[in-house]
């Protein structure tokens, strides 16, 4: 079974930053794609970013443009999102995420088949 722990989520103030991290076991790590998924209260799951296997490529949301980074350390089993200017809509659960099929591209959070606890980034204004 794949599984992914997320940690790093906090409290901060709006403008400020925080590294998120996902650390996967159960499956060969640099093979598969990894993605980062958001849900605020009453919400349904938003694309936020994603890696490719090799981290050659990565996909992101508009709405995190120029603000969020996401990198991977094959070594470690463990992927990254960088945030920083954050914004009070940034507050939700943060997700990892995984496909099924290994090498599957994908911005949906319905390809994603495994999945992290979550992890909670709130900003303040």
């Amino acid at each position: 079974q794949v599984q992914l722990v997320e940690s790093g989520g906090g409290l901060v103030q709006a403008g400020g930053s925080l590294r998120l991290s996902c650390t996967a076991s159960g499956r060969p790590f640099s093979s598969t794609t990894m993605g980062w998924f958001r849900q605020a209260p009453g919400k349904e799951h938003e694309f936020v970013m994603a890696i490719t296997g090799s981290g050659g490529t990565t996909y992101y949301a508009d709405s995190v443009k120029g603000r969020f980074t996401i990198s991977r350390d094959n070594a470690k089993n463990t992927v990254y999102l960088q945030m920083s200017s954050l914004k009070p809509e940034d507050t939700a659960v943060y997700y990892c995420g995984a496909p099924r099929m290994p090498a599957l591209v994908s911005r949906s959070p319905t390809d994603y088949y495994y999945w992290g606890q979550g992890t909670q980034v709130t900003v303040s204004s």
